[in-house]
């Protein structure tokens, strides 16, 4: 154990499985960045930063995640010990989680969309962000995972219609939520280590948004529309269009009937 990030008392009085150590701050620009300086000085895997307030917070491709007071935000310190490639499948290792955490939590019907969102009846409730170092030999030195999850609070301008669990019908503390995410992830990363993605791939279409429907894919320099007919074992995204099967990984969707 490196002297520094082992906070066991706080661990243990947020009730999280032993393989987190929590260290949490009041308030920083972004847990990730956090979580990455922490990496660099070595701290050890499941090190994990909660930050009460974020004011400097980033979503995927950029895009800003704000979080006050009164919602989550983390970042997870990981060191898988495999491919880059390989690594970063806990994306939906994360989003899994998260599903499975606020499930317990709201009455509505959670999704995950693709890549990593976290929906209640179509509305976001959730951002993952992965980050990573490479090592001198071009291997995963480590991984930074942070989620942020709308408790009581979510912004009322975003690309994607957004909701929190206080709005979905759950009156929970960001406590209670951080002590269920971080049991569900516990368990899933021990079966993604063990088992590989085939079990995550499962459940992730299990509970996949818009499974077969028609989607519309937006990339960098096109749009296209077809039906969203699987997730491959490396995490793209298959869409079959004009007779043909497109592989998809990066970009955003769009599903129709009003879905998002």
């Amino acid at each position: 154990m490196v002297a520094g990030f082992d906070n066991r008392d706080e661990t243990r009085a947020a009730r999280l499985p032993a393989f987190f150590h929590l260290n949490r701050v009041e308030e920083c620009g972004s847990t990730n960045d956090e979580a990455k300086a922490m990496a660099r000085a070595g701290a050890p895997e499941g090190c994990l930063v909660q930050a009460l307030r974020q004011t400097a917070g980033r979503g995927r491709r950029g895009r800003a995640w704000t979080s006050g007071e009164g919602n989550l935000a983390c970042s997870l310190v990981l060191r898988p010990g495999m491919a880059p490639a390989a690594a970063a499948l806990v994306s939906f290792v994360a989003a899994i989680a998260v599903g499975e955490a606020v499930s317990a939590l709201v009455p509505g019907r959670v999704t995950l969309k693709w890549p990593n969102d976290v929906l209640v009846d179509g509305a976001k409730i959730s951002g993952i962000l992965l980050e990573s170092e490479a090592d001198r030999q071009g291997g995963l030195e480590w991984l930074v995972l942070g989620v942020g999850i709308n408790v009581r609070h979510f912004p009322d301008e975003a690309l994607y219609p957004a909701t929190s669990l206080l709005a979905a019908g759950a009156d929970v503390t960001v406590e209670q939520v951080l002590a269920a995410y971080a049991a569900s992830f516990d368990g899933w990363y021990r079966r993604f280590r063990d088992h590989g993605f085939a079990p995550i791939r499962a459940a992730w279409l299990n509970a996949a948004q818009g499974l077969g429907g028609a989607v519309t894919v937006r990339l960098a320099g096109e749009s296209f529309t077809g039906r969203f007919v699987d997730l491959d074992g490396e995490g793209g995204l298959l869409v079959e269009c004009g007779g043909a099967v497109r592989r998809v990984t990066a970009g955003d969707v769009f599903f129709t009937g009003g879905e998002t």
